[in-house]
């Protein structure tokens, strides 16, 4: 790459980086920054680069948006929701559509332009729907569900989109009924051969991926299936988009979802900004300067005509006008699939770049207008109905699926299942995390709400509900990444409480200071549990035998460190050492702060007198013939120590 063409790409990154951090100050989505990023670097502006250049790359971005589309369908999910799905999501999709077509077609544009043109108009933007709606609490509530449902239809109808718009390629021949039915079975042999492939073939590669524990080894798995199937549709003469969405799919249903999902994330952000940089390269301002007036009637006619078309729908089904409304207002944008639809179209030579244009600003300037809908979808219909706000919220009470006493227990081993087993039993909510496939699968087959993936992936943590979750329970013991998921956990939920079980506490303050709650040594917790159990048999009450539990926890288990030596010492070890004061002892008459603790390196536990041992004597303790000084410290030291304590 020549140095020219390295800086700018730099300057472009550095445009986008500024553009993103500056919209997302004023609650804008990114989408809208990738876009000006496209302008300023396109033909409009610093013409560094053109749409042609970037839409090789480009296009990878709509693949893995689509691979990542594809996990997220699963049919029992569909057939939960098929009524709002398919009934109000597939009305809306076609009215909205017929709507726009009698419009393009009454200005002037063919029956394929029109087409085009309906069905970007159709599509609202689901990642800045559901973005908002959760940010909101809305999810479940009446309004969020059937605006989900919509999306969720719209989605799917990109999938016969991606199928139809290479069939209207401005450069083939005439549409037909026999190529329209030649596209179609050439879509069900690749389903049908992506089906037996995604049936018995990728359950068991990324078995054998998952077994290897290799995380690299699991991206790049990810992203050659992801490719390989859109080239393999591609080849067939669809879109490569297609490919994607159904290998998407059949692994949706699959223990790797999640963690598939995670890990294609990243790319298919970096890909999908530079997407819509190339979309943002096809706007030409001049143009823009030249039609504003009609963008803005545009604009007024899209947003209002698809709020009425889904007030109207949601009217004939007896929704109350609140819930209508709100749905209304906030699928009234057009979205990030409708800019897919435009420049799948102007690669296909069926609209021109000035029809494009105009739709393309059309559709940013109405997702920068959603994030106000969105947030005001609730108040909008109480001020029309004449209900003034109170400052309150509303009074009815949230429905959602997550839990706020959840407990997240990233490690589903021994440990892990042990805590499961007496959360179930005191029926308090749990979720677990692990990365060996086996165990996964056996214990979803058990009904067991575990999924498989890295704790150290902040996407998958934020998927499995960290941010509702009440305590964190970390039972692997790898400290490599330990502290990684430390911070993460304590970054994505800092209200939590994190328990870390590790073998012993050699780590203990460094777990402490990268954000666990509590961290519990297994060896020495096992210790003070057989310690509890024989002062009980003892007699000892147990309130008492609780309270100096929990006073050798607090101390960090300093007293269950020091041990009398054997015959064979391990010099590398602290031990614990008896040095009784004989009557002519140096040190006699001495107080414990005439002693140079710092430069002997040894610690004083305590000091026995007259058959009573006192722990932690204080400085000003003055030493008598017969007194037991009870030292802790490496071999070596202890004997440097001894030496001093009686021959000074």
């Amino acid at each position: 790459m020549e140095n020219g063409t390295l800086m700018q790409v730099l300057f472009m990154l550095v445009i986008a980086i500024a553009a993103i951090a500056l919209l997302r100050r004023l609650g804008l989505p990114a989408i809208l920054a990738y876009l000006l990023t496209g302008v300023v670097s396109g033909p409009g502006g610093f013409n560094w680069f053109s749409q042609h250049q970037m839409q090789s790359v480009a296009e990878l971005g709509v693949v893995l948006l689509m691979f990542t589309l594809g996990l997220e369908f699963s049919v029992p999910k569909l057939w939960a929701m098929r009524r709002t799905v398919f009934g109000l999501g597939s009305a809306q999709v076609l009215v909205t559509t017929a709507l726009a077509m009698v419009l393009a077609m009454a200005l002037g544009q063919g029956v394929v332009q029109a087409l085009v043109i309906g069905s970007a108009i159709a599509l609202s933007s689901t990642a800045i729907v559901l973005k908002l709606l959760n940010e909101q609490g809305w999810l479940r509530r009446r309004h969020g569900e059937l605006s989900v449902s919509v999306l969720l239809f719209q989605d799917l109808a990109v999938v016969p989109l991606l199928i139809l718009l290479p069939l209207l390629d401005g450069n083939s021949e005439p549409l037909s009924l026999q190529s329209i039915f030649w596209s179609l079975g050439k879509g069900l042999v690749a389903f049908m051969a992506l089906m037996a492939f995604g049936k018995w073939a990728l359950p068991k590669a990324f078995d054998e991926v998952a077994r290897s524990r290799s995380n690299e080894l699991f991206v790049l798995s990810t992203l050659v299936v992801a490719l390989l199937t859109g080239a393999f549709t591609q080849w067939l003469g669809l879109s490569m988009a297609l490919g994607a969405f159904m290998a998407g799919m059949l692994l949706g249903e699959s223990q790797y979802r999640r963690q598939l999902e995670a890990d294609i994330r990243p790319f298919r952000d970096l890909l999908m900004g530079l997407f819509f940089i190339s979309i943002g390269m096809l706007l030409d301002f001049a143009l823009v300067l030249d039609y504003w007036w009609q963008i803005i009637l545009l604009l007024l006619a899209v947003v209002l005509g698809k709020a009425f078309i889904v007030y109207g729908m949601l009217k004939l089904i007896k929704e109350p006008f609140k819930i209508a409304l709100a749905a209304a207002l906030t699928l009234a944008q057009v979205g990030e699939f409708s800019f897919v639809v435009l420049a799948l179209a102007v690669n296909y030579q069926l609209l021109d770049r000035d029809t494009s244009t105009i739709l393309v600003m059309v559709a940013v300037l109405s997702m920068g207008l959603a994030p106000a809908l969105v947030r005001h979808a609730q108040e909008i219909p109480r001020i029309l109905m004449g209900i003034r706000s109170r400052g309150s919220k509303e009074t009815v009470p949230v429905l959602t699926d997550e839990h706020p006493e959840l407990v997240l227990i990233l490690g589903y081993g021994r440990v892990g299942q042990t805590i499961a087993r007496f959360l179930r039993a005191e029926g308090v909510p749990y979720r677990g995390l692990d990365l060996d496939p086996t165990r996964v699968s056996e214990a979803r087959r058990g009904g067991e709400p575990v999924f498989f993936g890295d704790a150290c992936k902040r996407s998958l943590l934020k998927q499995v509900g960290i941010r509702q979750a009440k305590m964190v329970v970390v039972t692997f013991c790898e400290h490599r990444i330990m502290e990684e998921v430390l911070h993460l956990c304590r970054e994505l939920a800092p209200e939590a409480k994190i328990l870390v079980r590790t073998r012993d506490d050699t780590s203990l303050s460094m777990l402490e200071k990268a954000g666990a709650s509590q961290v519990i040594p297994e060896s020495l917790e096992g210790s003070l549990m057989l310690v509890s159990q024989v002062l009980y048999q003892c007699g000892v009450p147990l309130t008492r035998i609780l309270k100096r539990l929990e006073s050798e926890r607090r101390n960090h288990y300093q007293y269950l460190h020091g041990f009398f030596s054997g015959t064979e010492t391990d010099f590398t070890l602290e031990l614990l050492h008896a040095v009784a004061l004989p009557r002519g002892a140096s040190m006699v008459g001495y107080t414990l702060a005439d002693i140079p603790w710092d430069k002997l390196r040894v610690e004083l536990r305590a000091i026995r007198r007259g058959g009573q041992e006192i722990d932690n004597p204080d400085l000003s303790w003055k030493l008598r013939a017969g007194d037991v000084l009870i030292l802790l410290g490496k071999p070596r030291r202890i004997e440097k120590a001894e030496a001093y304590l009686l021959s000074s």
